[in-house]
């Protein structure tokens, strides 16, 4: 019985062994198949030898009693591998699967702690006013007096240029506005003289309407008299009626002239002061040649030799606001929608807010301004590099996984966990919240104490399992 037991044992453990290697159950039915053969024939060779003796018909054979325990037993062994092997089919794993060295991943633990909502943003210093320096017209470098990085005051001499054909522009310009000039004021003194003529007339008229009047009124007398005849009379009277005719013409001739000429000088005026604007724009344009300082602070960019032609527009310099700076820094574009200005940075000590956001994104990236609030670093100089940390929010306690390279191939949305026997980790659906440089925020999908994985997917993204090593 003990042989039996330990060659069922060795063909169970061979079994059980090659079922592990390769589940299949057709070969272990036929391993089965095997031991019971062998099991038969070691039966054959262990049953005694029949007696020749008168008495051996009334003996008992004593296997036929343990037959069904055997039976029984084999059985149960059968029943126990068939519920094992189906056990192992059900809780198989499904999807692909991939063996990796846990050595070169990095596995993490959930944890419990206080989320801090920053980001850390590397910046750099530039002046917080800068004004240009442009050629408003071209022309040729002829005398520099400063270098670049002096120091200037609003209105001090920068660099010289010359431009011949600006200067005969200008000469001709002042002809042209010359001569437009000199024939307005041709055409105002005629609209003087007009308007004097018709005063002139109407004194006159009036004078004669003055007189007619007086010698009707005598000759009225004389005709009553028969000194003067009628006829003269009334030559008189005709010609008095005719000079208040006459003077009614000249008044609203006068009036109507006078309507028009106020019309005319104003349109005269407007264009004297736009031809005189005009000029005064080229003698402008004309004194820019000489470029100066428009404000106080430091000269920079500016490199220009003698005798350099220099082009219409084209940047000479800038002039920087002395100990006066800002950071722009580049945000990555995933923040956009939680930036906004007013929010609050920090410098080793020294606060700052965002001033401004520029609303271009360039390569998942776009641009903010941080001034200063209150007090600047002594020590910082323009084109430094510094790291500040922006706040998005207020800290919180939250359940924490290390930030890692994963989140760039997941966007947040799975992870692998590692099993609790640590032999594999199975793809598993999540659902993160915040990050920051350290943490990533975990709103639900884990458990506090679960292992994941934290290093980068791009080698195993359609994968389902992975099969530490």
């Amino acid at each position: 019985m003990n042989e039996i037991l330990k060659v069922f044992k060795n063909q169970l453990i061979n079994s059980w062994c090659d079922y592990c290697i390769r589940p299949s159950s057709d070969h272990f039915t036929a391993n089965i198949t095997i031991f019971m053969k062998e099991h038969n024939q070691s039966l054959s060779s262990t049953s005694p030898p029949k007696s020749t003796a008168s008495g051996a018909g009334m003996d008992r054979k004593l296997t036929a009693s343990t037959k069904p325990v055997k039976k029984w037993f084999i059985a149960s062994i059968v029943l126990l591998v068939v519920l094992l092997m189906a056990y192992r089919f059900i809780n198989q794993p499904v999807g692909k699967a991939l063996a990796v060295d846990s050595e070169k991943i990095v596995i993490s633990t959930v944890s419990r702690g206080v989320f801090e909502d920053f980001i850390p943003l590397r910046g750099r210093v530039t002046p917080a006013k800068t004004v240009f320096l442009d050629a408003i017209e071209g022309g040729r470098v002829e005398r520099i007096l400063v270098e670049d990085g002096a120091s200037l005051s609003a209105g001090d001499l920068i660099v010289e240029l010359s431009n011949a054909s600006l200067q005969l522009n200008v000469l001709s310009n002042e002809a042209r506005v010359a001569e437009q000039l000199n024939n307005m004021r041709s055409i105002e003194l005629s609209l003087e003289q007009n308007r004097l003529g018709h005063k002139s007339n109407l004194v006159d008229i009036k004078y004669q309407i003055s007189m007619l009047t007086r010698q009707l009124s005598r000759e009225q007398r004389l005709v009553k008299s028969g000194a003067i005849t009628q006829s003269k009379y009334d030559d008189t009277l005709d010609t008095l009626n005719w000079y208040k005719s006459r003077l009614a013409i000249t008044l609203e001739s006068q009036a109507s002239d006078s309507k028009m000429q106020e019309a005319q000088l104003a349109f005269l005026t407007s264009t004297a002061q736009r031809l005189e604007s005009n000029l005064a724009i080229s003698r402008q344009n004309l004194e820019s040649m000489n470029v100066k300082a428009p404000v106080s602070g430091k000269l920079s960019g500016f490199n220009v030799e003698v005798g350099q032609s220099i082009g219409r527009g084209e940047r000479l310099g800038q002039i920087d606001t002395p100990n006066d700076y800002k950071v722009t820094a580049f945000i990555d574009e995933f923040y956009l929608g939680r930036v906004d200005i007013g929010q609050k940075a920090m410098f080793e000590h020294y606060p700052l807010v965002i001033s401004k956001i520029y609303p271009q994104v360039q390569n998942g990236q776009f641009e903010v301004d941080l001034k200063f609030v209150g007090s600047q670093p002594a020590d910082i100089r323009r084109g430094q590099t510094v790291q500040t940390k922006l706040t998005l929010g207020d800290a919180n306690d939250a359940m924490l996984i290390p930030n890692g390279a994963f989140y760039q191939d997941t966007g947040g949305n799975w992870i692998f966990v590692v099993s609790q026997d640590g032999n594999e980790a199975v793809k598993r659906s999540v659902r993160l919240g915040r990050r920051n440089n350290q943490f990533i925020e975990v709103i639900e999908g884990l458990e506090i104490g679960e292992q994941v994985v934290t290093s980068p997917y791009s080698s195993y993204q359609e994968m389902q399992r992975l099969k530490l090593n």
